[in-house]
């Protein structure tokens, strides 16, 4: 160890090794330990970091740069990165409209709240957002989310008024829920959304919604509020009397061509607009086909007059009172964490792309402060779409400019377009959702997961399946306690293995992962790869108790040398608990009744720091027997087995530390 004196067991000689001491960091005060921990665990990224020796004026302008990342940009900004966003501006406009429309109609929505949902939160996310790729608008998942969840309470048939209020309110809460994660940087809550999860419940959620526009594609006025398939299905073929034929074609043609035109632009990357234009392009033939034959008279429903002008506000319209203000929030909770889920999903997807980073936390707060904006202004919930976003991708943006494009087509169109959407069927809207839908659902993932992760599969298919069958809460809610479960399952239930020796070397490894690896005679090395935690204490102490038994009961067995050593390699053992301490005092004593001898491995910092302060290390191991690594603890318990002649349970050492 780092210090030796030459006072060793009777009859030994002196190593040839000098082993060095495990030494406990330097005992820090409180506050400052607090401090540390706090930094390390909010502000991993170290955002402070270009303020360090600037001046106060600097430090000023990187301040506001940081919080409005336009102000970063911006001055950098030339008419040659304008002609690429004014191109992907147009071409997201034109999926953006439709698209608008029909979310707006899957929440029970008004269909103009689609188009002022699409107007000033893509403003606000191009002053406060990080992200190039990502344009902003509604989602089918949030609007299905909304819909289903505000109409419990509330008919938005009944009611109209108070249901829309109560989106406005529900957005609001969803977007403080949002800002608040961003500034107070709580975003790793978000992380327990697993990528397992998100995959089955998109995928749950895109089928219900599919099946939901059934309703639309067979002319239906009459449709269950429900979400299930069971619900949904009973109700489609409930009334086969009143399946529209005309409805049908239309639905069937649209649903063609846009299928169409989506395997084209897949098949051929360089015509990606064929697919982006091709909604809007249906809603016009859609217009126009019902304008001359008078379909609306036959059985096929319009969407009827859309008011002209700009979003009014509605920050008066917010219900903050009983009983309604608790239905709003639980909807601006569950929709506002799903809404972040997709956009930082999508944003990080399309910026590894390109080969730069976003700031988590700084989308919260453009998410948020855009949902807030939103809720003012006569929007619902807003985020940033997968399909938009890669058509604005794939269309070439270069900067968030895109969006300020999307936002002034859109207001064009709301101050003089709108008269023009009366004719529009409503089975061209369904048509849109349900093509729409398809690319969410992820097949090839949940394969992926199957052949990587079987567990990974099981929460997948949870979260798919409780969707489907169940609702869109059941399906998030089942898939995230078994996320967790599967956590709280690693943690209490902390992987163990013998390690042995790779032949003509110094290096220790698994024997299961490394057969050829070979065991020391006399002593049992066991690696724990995880902190020790009242969790999973009680499990180590019968866990390592186990591997002595079988250990010995093999020795007994082959007839070899009788264990006397157990060596715990404490590499992956970053920290440790009272509980875990008191598991290693009762493994000592364990270990003390059997006569064996307990050696650390390459203990941490802040395990050394919590067994000195419990006097462990002092009044029960003795500081002798920690190594830095395996393989000095190996040379030195060798040294002991061939040298000494006394019991391994005495206090013989194998030398003293200064």
């Amino acid at each position: 160890m780092g210090t030796e004196d030459n006072t060793f067991p009777q009859g030994a000689e002196e190593p040839h090794r000098r082993h060095h001491a495990v030494e406990a960091p330097e005992p820090q005060p409180f506050l400052k330990s607090l401090q540390y921990s706090v930094k390390e665990t909010l502000f991993p990224d170290d955002p402070f970091r270009q303020f360090k020796n600037q001046t106060t004026s600097r430090q000023v302008v990187l301040g506001l740069k940081y919080f409005l990342p336009i102000l970063d940009w911006a001055p950098r900004y030339s008419f040659k990165l304008f002609k690429s966003d004014l191109i992907a501006g147009i071409t997201i406009a034109s999926l953006a409209i439709p698209q608008g429309i029909s979310y707006a109609k899957l929440a029970n929505l008004p269909p103009i709240l689609g188009l002022y949902s699409s107007f000033v939160p893509p403003l606000v996310y191009a002053v406060l957002g990080s992200s190039k790729d990502l344009a902003v608008g509604t989602v089918a998942v949030g609007s299905l989310l909304t819909g289903a969840m505000l109409s419990r309470e509330v008919d938005a048939e009944k009611d109209p008024k108070l249901y829309l209020h109560l989106a406005f309110t529900a957005t609001f809460f969803a977007g403080v829920l949002e800002a608040s994660l961003g500034i107070f940087r709580l975003g790793f809550l978000v992380d327990f959304l697993s990528h397992a999860t998100i995959v089955g419940f998109m995928g749950g959620a895109a089928t219900v919604v599919s099946l939901q526009q059934l309703k639309g594609i067979f002319g239906l006025k009459h449709f269950t509020e429900a979400t299930d398939v069971i619900s949904v299905m009973r109700s489609v073929f409930s009334q086969t009397h009143q399946w529209r034929w005309e409805s049908g074609v239309l639905g069937c043609g649209f649903l063609f061509f846009l299928l169409s035109t989506r395997y084209f632009s897949t098949k051929k990357p360089k015509f990606f607009w064929v697919a982006a234009m091709a909604p809007l392009t249906s809603v016009i033939l859609g217009s126009l086909l019902v304008y001359f034959t008078h379909a609306e008279r036959h059985g096929v429903q319009v969407i009827g007059d859309l008011k002209k002008g700009l979003n009014p506000l509605s920050v008066s319209d917010l219900v903050f009172t009983s009983p309604y203000m608790s239905t709003a929030f639980k909807t601006g909770l569950i929709t506002g964490i799903i809404a972040l889920a997709e956009g930082i999903a999508v944003g990080r997807s399309f910026a590894m792309f390109k080969n730069y980073n976003i700031d988590g936390n700084k989308e919260m707060i453009a998410f948020g402060m855009m949902n807030i904006v939103g809720s003012f202004t006569s929007c619902y919930l807003t985020t940033g779409p997968f399909s938009r976003s890669a058509v604005n991708f794939n269309a070439g943006c270069k900067t968030a400019v895109s969006n300020i494009i999307m936002a002034i087509a859109v207001m064009f169109t709301l101050l003089f377009l709108t008269p023009f959407f009366y004719y529009t069927p409503l089975v061209v809207l369904s048509s849109i959702i349900m093509v729409a839908m398809l690319g969410l659902i992820d097949y090839q993932a949940a394969i992926h997961l199957w052949k990587v992760d079987k567990f990974d599969f099981l929460v997948c298919m949870s979260a798919y399946f409780g969707v489907v069958f169940g609702s869109v809460e059941i399906g998030l809610v089942v898939a995230v306690v078994i996320s967790i479960a599967r956590l709280l399952l690693f943690v209490s239930r902390p992987r163990t293995a013998v390690k042995g020796n790779i032949p003509n070397t110094m290096i220790y490894r698994n024997t299961d992962q490394y057969p050829y690896s070979r065991t020391v005679p006399g002593l049992l090395i066991l690696e724990i790869d995880a902190p020790i935690y009242f969790a999973n204490a009680g499990y180590l102490r019968e866990r390592i108790t186990r591997w002595i038994d079988e250990e010995e009961d093999r020795i007994k067995t082959s007839g070899e040398n009788s264990l006397q050593y157990v060596i715990l390699d404490m590499s992956a053992v970053g920290n440790i608990d009272t509980s875990g301490i008191s598991m290693m005092e009762e493994i000592k004593k364990i270990m003390d009744r059997r006569e064996l001898k307990l050696v650390l491995a390459n203990p941490k910092g802040e395990v050394v720091k919590k067994l000195t302060r419990s006097k462990f290390i002092g009044d029960n191991l003795g500081k002798e027997w920690m190594f830095l690594t395996v393989g000095e603890a190996v040379e030195a318990c060798s040294y002991m087995l061939h040298t000494s002649k006394t019991e391994p349970a005495s206090k013989e050492e194998p030398w003293n530390n200064v």
